[in-house]
Formats: structure tokens, C-alpha cells, sequence
């Protein structure tokens, strides 16, 4: 605690500036912490866009008005579901950083109201009006922006503030996407941004939890063999990456941009491999994080191949938003709903089959480009197994996330 809260009997804190915080130990479970409702919603809802999309393509119904199909299906993905899960991660883990009490009860409650709320509008944005839509909509990266950079500031944790230019980088990418559908175009700067934003997350979190996990693994194995600690090269290949994104967001046909993505694809693929992923294989919970992270650098390579159209820019897109973004998601997801609700962290069958749908969804997606005359039905099976995948997790993760309490430490 960080020594200006004060404990009440239901089991929030209440700090001087009166926002209360803490484990909410009345009223729904499912509020008590922030990885519960939105990594529950993120999941559900990424069923149902996928529903929605597959049946627009074949012409069953019509989705997202005047906004326009393809800016809602982008939309939808990269800052419904993909902040959904984003927001639950930080209220989750921006407490573990800082040593302080997490949001949980009615402020939870508002913030994922806020989430729904742009969800439902923008179900049928020609309702309420696409500039009302946006509006609300673009509340939401900010608040979650707010709440965690109070947090990082009050926590003194200035190392953390990287993670929240991320944020910024998704709310500003968000403004950007909604008035570029709104005058009836697609901002494709926006939708990579966004995406080299979520890019740039996992490289900073993922480089601080893969290893971490993989270490504390092997060493209850009794085994010597850890990961390579973190060190300039780890920093090198970051700023690597970001330049690499950098260029592909604002000039993903230069040169330069194709020479310094091989470099940065190179530097992860080393960086991986001395995270030492393939001794980790009897956990699949832990194996997961180390194949979803190798999507950086096949992301990389394959940014290099979309400059000289040996690739199509929507499959760089999808290797980087299926194989990086949806894959590292679903692995957190999982390991964080087990672990913080007191679960042994252990990887049963069906939440093996959700990474093998899911990761089978992103290698499919730009495989698909080999066979020109199978394109559409490969398109398809690739959204069948997303669909799967985050089913999966909802049946097998729904219970524990809206029922299991974890108790009290005495």
C-alpha cells in the first residue's frame, strides 16, 4: 500500500484524493477487478464482430452504416476488442508495477459502461450519429490513459511511462481513424499506427514477462538454464522495432524502411531465441507467450516483402494483428485470469485448442495469398478458427472470471 489509503470493511480503500480503490469484496465478482470484465467482454466481442464481419462479406446483412464496413470491422477489432483487453491487462498489472491498490467496484463500472456504450453505438452508428459515436467512443483510451498515468505518477514509477505513450499513441491513431471514416475515407496511417502501437506494448511488456515467467519456470524445474537477463541489446532491438514500425506507419514503401524492418526482424528473431522458449515446452501456458512473440519478427519480414508487393499489405497487417496482437492477448488472457484468481498455472486441453485456433487463424490468414482460387474459402476458415478460439476461452474462462472469488490472504 502506498501509505495514503485507509482499509474499509467492504474492502476498498479509500485514498485521500477519494477515488476508492482495491479488491471490491461486495457486490458482482466480476467487478472486482478490472481483467474480469473486459477480458470476458474483449472475448465476446470478438465473436461477435467476427460473426457480423463473415456474414456482411457473404452478403447476409449490412454493418456499420455510413461509417462503412471495412472502417467498422477495423475499427472494431483494433479499438473495441484489442482495448478491451488492453484496459484489462494495465488495471491489472498497473498495480503490480506500482505497489498500489487496483480499481475495482463502481470506477470499474463507469469505465467499462464507457466501453460498451462506444460498442452499442457503433452497432449502429446511423442511429445515433456518427460524430456522437465517435465522440464517445474516443473517451475511452483517454480515461483508461488517465486512470493508469495517475497511477504510474502516484507510484513514482517512471520506467512505466513508455507504456503509456503507447497509449497516447492508440488514442491520438483513434481520433485519427474516426474523422478520417467520418469524411467517408480509411486512414490506413491510423490503423497502422494503432497496430505498430499494440506492436511496440508487446515488445516492452512482452520482453519483461516472457522472459520473467520463462525463468521462474526453469528454475522450479531445479534447471540452470535461464534466459539472457535484460541488457542494451534488448534496448537496441526495441528502438530498432520502433523505427521499423515508424516507417512502416508513415512510409511503409521506402527503402529505408524495408532496410531497417530486416534489421529489426533479425534482432528479435536473436532475442527471442535467447529467452530460450523451447525449454518451456511441457507448459503450454508458457510456450504460447515465446510462439505469439515470433510473430514480431516474421511481422518484420514481412513488412520488408509488402514494400515490393511480394506481399499484400492487408496480410503484413494481419500477421502483425492475428499473430502479435490476438495471440499475445489470448496468451495473457488466460495466464492472468488463472493467476489472479488463484488457479494453478496450467494449460488444459481446451485452452490448448484456443492457442492452436487462434494461432492457426494467423497463419492462415496470409497463407491464403499461395492459392488464389481457395483465397475466399482460406479467408473464411481463418475467421472460423478466431471464432473458435475466443469461444473456447469464454467457455472454459466465463465461470472463473463472473464466479470464482479469490480469497483473502490472512
Amino acid at each position: 500500500m502506498s501509505g495514503t489509503e485507509t482499509i474499509r470493511q467492504d474492502g476498498h480503500a479509500r485514498p485521500k484524493d477519494g477515488v476508492p480503490r482495491g479488491l471490491s469484496r461486495t457486490g458482482p465478482v466480476i467487478f472486482s477487478y478490472g481483467f474480469r470484465p473486459f477480458f470476458l467482454a474483449a472475448a465476446i466481442w470478438a465473436i461477435v464482430t467476427m460473426v457480423l464481419w463473415i456474414s456482411a462479406l457473404s452478403g447476409f446483412i449490412q454493418i456499420g452504416g455510413d461509417y462503412g464496413a471495412h472502417n467498422w470491422h477495423a475499427h472494431e477489432m483494433l479499438f473495441g476488442f484489442a482495448s478491451a483487453v488492453l484496459a484489462g491487462f494495465l488495471l491489472t498489472a498497473v498495480p503490480n508495477w506500482t505497489g498500489r491498490l487496483p480499481v475495482s467496484g463502481l470506477p470499474l463500472v463507469l469505465l467499462f459502461g464507457l466501453w460498451c456504450l462506444g460498442r452499442l453505438m457503433f452497432l449502429v452508428p446511423s442511429v445515433f450519429g456518427m460524430t456522437s459515436a465517435a465522440v464517445i467512443d474516443g473517451l475511452f483510451l483517454p480515461a483508461l490513459l488517465a486512470i493508469c498515468a495517475r497511477e504510474v505518477i502516484a507510484g513514482r514509477k517512471w520506467k512505466d511511462l513508455k507504456v503509456l505513450a503507447g497509449l497516447l499513441a492508440l488514442s491520438a491513431a483513434n481520433i485519427v481513424f474516426h474523422y478520417a471514416a467520418i469524411s467517408g475515407d480509411h486512414s490506413h496511417v491510423a490503423t497502422r499506427l494503432a497496430v505498430s502501437a499494440y506492436t511496440v506494448l508487446v515488445m516492452i511488456v512482452g520482453g519483461r514477462i516472457v522472459p520473467s515467467f520463462t525463468r521462474n519456470w526453469i528454475n522450479k524445474s531445479g534447471r540452470t538454464d535461464f534466459p539472457v537477463p535484460y541488457n542494451n541489446f534488448d534496448t537496441a532491438a526495441i528502438l530498432t522495432g520502433v523505427a521499423a514500425l515508424g516507417g512502416w506507419t508513415f512510409a511503409p514503401e521506402s527503402p529505408l524502411t524495408v532496410i531497417v524492418a530486416v534489421i529489426a526482424g533479425f534482432m528479435h528473431a536473436v532475442r527471442l531465441v535467447r529467452w530460450r522458449g523451447w525449454a518451456t515446452w511441457p507448459e503450454q501456458l508458457l510456450v504460447v507467450l515465446h510462439v505469439a512473440y515470433a510473430f514480431i519478427p516474421l511481422g518484420f519480414m514481412a513488412i520488408a516483402l509488402g514494400a515490393y508487393e511480394v506481399m499484400d499489405a492487408r496480410s503484413v497487417l494481419h500477421i502483425f494483428t492475428v499473430g502479435v496482437v490476438a495471440c499475445m492477448m489470448l496468451a495473457v488472457m488466460t495466464r492472468a485470469s488463472l493467476g489472479h484468481t488463484g488457479r494453478k498455472l496450467h494449460a488444459t486441453k481446451m485452452t490448448v485448442a484456443a492457442y492452436l485456433a487462434l494461432i492457426g487463424s494467423a497463419v492462415l490468414r496470409p497463407a491464403a495469398e499461395a492459392f488464389p482460387n481457395a483465397m475466399m474459402h482460406l479467408h473464411a476458415c481463418s475467421g472460423a478458427l478466431w471464432i473458435i478460439g475466443f469461444l473456447l476461452f469464454c467457455i472454459e474462462f466465463g465461470p472463473i472470471l463472473t464466479q470464482e472469488r479469490k480469497p483473502l490472504r490472512t
